[in-house]
């Protein structure tokens, strides 16, 4: 009687047995994916567009030239005797690396509706790879807000760059959590209500005029300061203009208080993504 040989399993997919369940070394495993999955994201963001990735640079200069047309000649809104040029760009360089992990995460179920009821692999692939090929987005901005920096620098000698230029990193993992985290709550909300997904944009546009980008906080009065300051994103667009041009403030509780804001709002958004994620494809 032939010995049957013994099969040895390269992977076992169990079900989740609870809401907290995050299995670190699966998403390890699935490094390729996500890296796959960055690549579709570049690729099909500019596919049969005119100037392709150009658009990374054009976007926000375009954006900077009207805010700063309307907004500091127009309504006349001070910069803090920074260039109106550099004081907008650097807020919308920042601010647009929190504003598209969130959008790119919020649509995450519907989405990829497709994708997960054909194939097995961890959902949170999906947001990880957005946060992950923003974040390519931002290094091209970023440089060009650097360009521009060093351009004024030699024809005007401005600014003094201080050590927390060191914690940009750190503002960076702040944007992302809080983007990361709203952003899977609102995908897991719009599984069954489909109207957050049409109040996004206009939620957007109003967060970004209640972070100080296109007016500096020095010009809110200080009895409505603290209410600016209650939005998490705008303690670390303060902290990222400080650090680069000298304007803004940089408060560490506040910079602590976007922290707890971050790791809450996760903590949270993984609950409700893995409650969806079990039963989602009824709903989607």
């Amino acid at each position: 009687m032939e010995n049957k040989e013994q099969l040895e399993w390269t992977m076992y997919i169990k079900p989740k047995r609870n809401l907290l369940d995050i299995n670190l070394k699966e998403l390890w495993d699935y490094r390729d994916l996500i890296q796959l999955f960055v690549r579709r994201d570049f690729v099909a963001r500019f596919k049969q567009t005119l100037l392709g990735p150009l658009w990374f640079i054009i976007g926000p200069l375009l954006s900077t030239v009207i805010y700063t047309f309307v907004f500091n000649k127009i309504a006349n809104i001070p910069t803090d005797n920074i260039p109106p040029i550099l004081f907008y760009l650097s807020g919308l360089v920042g601010w647009q690396y929190f504003a598209s992990c969130l959008n790119g995460t919020s649509g995450t179920f519907t989405a990829n509706a497709g994708i997960f009821g054909k194939v097995y692999f961890p959902r949170l692939v999906t947001p990880i790879s957005t946060v992950i090929s923003n974040l390519i987005l931002f290094g091209v901005q970023f440089g060009l807000l650097l360009l521009i920096m060093t351009i004024y620098f030699f024809k005007l000698g401005l600014f003094a760059v201080n050590w927390t230029v060191l914690l940009i990193p750190f503002y960076l993992i702040l944007l992302a959590a809080i983007g990361l985290g709203v952003g899977i709550i609102i995908s897991s909300l719009t599984t069954k209500y489909r109207d957050l997904a049409n109040l996004m944009a206009f939620g957007v546009q109003l967060w970004m005029y209640a972070t100080p980008i296109i007016y500096p906080i020095s010009m809110v009065p200080s009895n409505l300061r603290i209410v600016v300051m209650l939005n998490p994103v705008a303690p670390v667009i303060e902290a990222f203009k400080f650090s680069l041009l000298g304007a803004g403030s940089f408060s560490v509780n506040g910079l602590l208080y976007s922290t707890t804001f971050a790791i809450v709002f996760l903590f949270v958004g993984i609950i409700l993504f893995n409650r969806v994620e079990q039963s989602f494809m009824d709903t989607v």
